[in-house]
């Protein structure tokens, strides 16, 4: 009877603390070895605020002087190395809420809405046929690539990413992984896009995530994991009285193995006296 006693509440215990599979399995439903067309784009085009990284660069570099100055590009002439008197931090050129940057001897250049391939060719276009640079080459890259990961996971915080392709799984590792308490089903993405302020969700135990328009993350996205319902009770609670029922829990487990174990141990000397007898 107190075995059985015992087990039972071994078992209560066990199931009072496990969480289904399909709710912290990331992806469950996808058939392994499977194959799936890459649908989702990672860039949404340069928006107002972008911070970008512009480099011109020619066989003739004394040339690129005058279009690198202000991202500090080290170019080479006759006399030797030429470093842009504008320090040695990179400043980029910040995109305006109008959509325009002010690039050297080329001016206003409106880019908002553009990919960096359509503005690294625009730039390259101009230099050649405005007679500046005869073999221009110019590299675009975003500088201040941004997100924001809160809620339930181990570090929560702003992440800065070097690039520009960025999905939400590698983030979720960056910032630790979500805690065994954060919901994979709802997870909400804040995005502004376009002077527009969107929340979406994604569900991160199923297969669909991978055509979600939030699977790639874009610049100042902010990622929220919303706590489960244990993790909430949890919350409501006292700290003092849970830890109190955590230990209680804990002894009487104790106690109930000290009396499975020495209810045992009496067993087996009365029948070892019996068969002496």
């Amino acid at each position: 009877m107190k075995r059985g006693l015992f087990l039972t509440l071994l078992v209560v215990l066990l199931f009072s603390s496990c969480k289904s599979v399909d709710e912290i399995a990331y992806i469950h439903d996808a058939t392994r070895d499977s194959a799936m067309a890459v649908s989702a784009e990672f860039s949404k085009g340069i928006q107002a605020n972008d911070l970008l990284g512009i480099y011109v660069e020619s066989l003739e570099q004394s040339s690129t002087i005058p279009f690198n100055q202000e991202t500090n590009k080290i170019a080479t002439t006759n006399t030797g190395v030429v470093l842009n008197p504008g320090g040695n931090a990179v400043s980029g050129y910040l995109v305006n809420a109008d959509g325009d940057i002010l690039f050297p001897v080329l001016g206003k250049i409106h880019v908002a809405g553009m990919t960096h391939n359509e503005l690294k060719a625009l730039i390259e276009r101009r230099l050649v046929q405005e007679g500046h640079i005869n073999d221009a080459r110019v590299t675009v890259k975003l500088m201040n690539f941004k997100v924001c990961v809160l809620g339930d996971v181990t570090r929560p915080g702003w992440l800065n990413i070097e690039g520009e392709r960025l999905t939400i799984f590698e983030a979720l590792s960056m910032v630790g992984d979500l805690t065994i308490y954060g919901q994979r089903y709802n997870v909400t993405i804040v995005r502004e896009e376009n002077g527009q302020r969107i929340v979406g969700e994604v569900d991160l135990t199923s297969k669909d995530i991978f055509n979600s328009p939030y699977y790639y993350l874009h610049q100042n996205d902010v990622v929220y994991v919303e706590p489960n319902m244990r993790r909430k009770k949890l919350a409501s609670r006292d700290p003092a009285l849970i830890s109190y029922i955590s230990s209680g829990v804990s002894l009487v487990s104790t106690v109930f193995t000290s009396i499975y174990y020495m209810a045992n141990t009496s067993r087996i000397i009365r029948q070892a006296n019996s068969s002496n007898k």
